[in-house]
């Protein structure tokens, strides 16, 4: 087994976090050495007895090579803090996940990211303006990030990928159970043009508890948070809270005093947050201004022949990978791992179905 393995083995043992992981880590020299250890040699580490028991029994009931299997079977990649995938913004806030399931794949530009959040329950105005707001950003080469719920969450993600942006979806529920679920073909699009994310395991039920949790890892993915309609009690005012203690942005886009669905960003408002009439104030206060972070990206250059071979066969029109295949003589097998390796450092993009264009 792999350390890859035992870091899925701990995520799936409560209480142990990020802090313990890493003192186990200092103290036996590997995660798979820790796995093994008895209870004097957990506590000889730092655990307390309750905590290095719980630990014993836990591991007892945990088959790691059956479950990764079912990972792999479910088309979901895991990400670990000790991978160079782990998303740099999210490794910077309190107590990040040991680990990430994945649907689709994160890439070095998802490091300028920005939340987009709101009411379930979202006006015309309140869809407009997200519209608006995403599309201006999308254009600067932002990746937008949300919570695939109904509302405003839906309308982030639907303008992404009409505008042929990245956006990454932060789910309170496992990757492989979709919520709500009239959401599975936005989920299925979100998967093939940039991810689906999610801290639980697969399987996990979308209960109320995880949300909050959800909450905290779209702003620790994000630069900033805007908050665009949401009640005074509000899941979106959860996430700009967490965005506040995690030294993040706020963003508030102001509305009708009248309205219910303006009480939020009102109230975020007076509160200091910054006001947000359009995607330039966003990305003036983020200073990415004009289309600095789309070509903060383009700066990445190929690495070898065959990526600069590829990337003379591609621009803004999508080719399905058997057409790029026959044009670049490559093996689809070979391609396939070739256009996901450059994915991750952002030269090419898969806009859905197997399509590629180039970044």
């Amino acid at each position: 087994m792999t350390e890859t393995h035992y870091w899925l083995g701990f995520h799936l043992v409560p209480g142990i976090g990020a802090t313990r992981v890493a003192r186990l880590r200092e103290h036996f020299g590997s995660l798979s050495a820790a796995w093994h250890a008895d209870v004097a040699d957990l506590r000889a580490a730092g655990l307390s007895e309750r905590v290095a028991a719980k630990l014993v029994t836990a591991r007892s009931r945990i088959a790691l090579d059956r479950e990764m299997e079912r990972i792999e079977r479910a088309g979901v990649s895991i990400v670990t803090l000790a991978d160079a995938a782990y998303p740099r913004l999210l490794r910077e806030i309190p107590s990040p996940p040991l680990l990430l399931y994945v649907r689709g794949a994160l890439t070095p530009a998802d490091a300028h990211a920005v939340g987009i959040v709101g009411t379930r329950r979202a006006s015309a105005y309140g869809r407009e303006m997200t519209r608006r707001l995403c599309s201006d950003l999308v254009q600067a080469g932002v990746t937008i990030v949300s919570g695939l719920a109904r509302g405003i969450d839906a309308v982030a993600h639907r303008t992404a990928l009409d505008r042929g942006g990245r956006t990454i979806a932060v789910l309170g529920c496992g990757v492989d159970v979709i919520y709500p679920p009239e959401h599975r073909q936005l989920a299925e699009e979100v998967a093939q043009q940039g991810a689906l994310v999610s801290e639980f395991p697969l399987g996990t039920p979308p209960d109320g508890p995880n949300f909050p949790v959800r909450n905290r890892l779209i702003s620790g993915l994000s630069l900033g948070v805007v908050v665009v309609e949401a009640p005074r009690r509000s899941g979106a005012l959860i996430t700009a809270n967490f965005a506040a203690d995690q030294g993040r942005a706020v963003f508030a886009v102001p509305g009708s005093a009248l309205a219910a669905g303006s009480e939020g960003p009102l109230q975020l408002l007076r509160d200091g947050a910054v006001l947000a009439t359009s995607g330039e104030d966003i990305l003036a206060d983020l200073k990415l201004t004009g289309r600095q972070a789309a070509f903060d990206v383009r700066q990445t250059l190929p690495a070898t022949s065959e990526e600069a071979a590829l990337l003379a066969h591609l621009d803004g029109e999508p080719r399905h990978i058997d057409e790029i295949a026959l044009e670049v003589g490559l093996a689809i097998s070979r391609l396939s791992a070739l256009l996901l390796e450059m994915q991750l450092k952002g030269l090419v993009r898969n806009v859905g179905h197997q399509h590629y264009v180039r970044a």
